[in-house]
């Protein structure tokens, strides 16, 4: 399996980084995880539209599922469209990005699979076996744990301190781990987001073998490097192994290096 990073970025996109999403492949099978803004040209670097087999969005904020909308358009108005994209969703949370056009612009282009993390927690896309995991944030947000070819790949999306992490990133090859602030999450959002300390936390508790940090605030950085030092100093504190930024380019190669 084989993860690369699109985007790590919450809340907006900077001039070098991507909102969050994320490439997933194995035996030949791409799905993308969260194509929030600025996504796609950044997924066009490495594909042709027409060429992802599934769309799985964790929640329908628009930093993880705004350009859903470009990556429709450029399949249904492709001189040959593309088959329609088998696109996974908590119910609900793609109306306002599918109502973007108007009514039948996109018909045929998509085949939207909404489910309920709470009560229908698997569904399978190609090779992966998908576990849902219903996880607190502003809106309903999905955990994603992938299987496949007994590697396993445990995301977040957005979420508050909840007991289903542990689980959800149950010994983990990779835990890519929403981490807005370092250290701590401002009073009324605590429920809600996580810092790169309560992820690196959540991390050692789940025996997860490697900690990627994502949907870093846009101006994490003071120095401007974008290379989350702050994030990573605070995983580190209560968590002793990999542990790194998603920055677009970064790939991981689960079960190899």
């Amino acid at each position: 399996m084989k993860l690369t990073v699109l985007g790590g970025r919450g809340a907006w996109p900077t001039a070098d980084a991507a909102c969050s999403g994320y490439l997933v492949e194995h035996d030949g099978h791409r799905l993308l995880l969260d194509p929030g803004y600025a996504v796609m040209p950044q997924l066009l670097r490495r594909l042709r539209p027409g060429d992802v087999d599934a769309v799985v969005v964790t929640h329908g904020h628009p930093d993880h599922c705004a350009d859903l909308n470009p990556l429709l358009r450029a399949r249904a108005l492709a001189d040959t469209p593309a088959p329609a994209l088998p696109v996974y969703a908590p119910a609900g949370a793609l109306d306002a990005v599918l109502a973007l056009d108007r009514p039948g612009m996109l018909h045929g282009s998509y085949d939207l699979r909404a489910f309920d993390p709470a009560t229908e927690p698997e569904f399978t896309s190609g090779p992966f076996r998908i576990a849902t995991r219903s996880l607190p944030h502003h809106v309903p947000n999905a955990g994603l744990r992938l299987t496949a070819a007994d590697r396993v790949l445990a995301y977040t999306g957005d979420t508050g301190p909840s007991p289903a992490l542990a689980e959800l990133a149950d010994t983990a090859d990779l835990f890519l781990a929403e981490a807005t602030y370092p250290e701590e999450v401002p009073g009324e959002d605590a429920p809600y987001l996580s810092s790169a300390r309560q992820a690196g936390g959540h991390a050692a508790r789940a025996g997860a073998h490697r900690l990627l940090l994502t949907h870093l605030w846009p101006d994490a950085d003071a120095d401007g490097s974008g290379n989350g030092y702050a994030a990573l100093a605070a995983a580190r504190r209560g968590f002793d192994g990999e542990v790194g930024v998603a920055r677009p380019g970064v790939v991981v190669e689960l079960g190899g290096e």
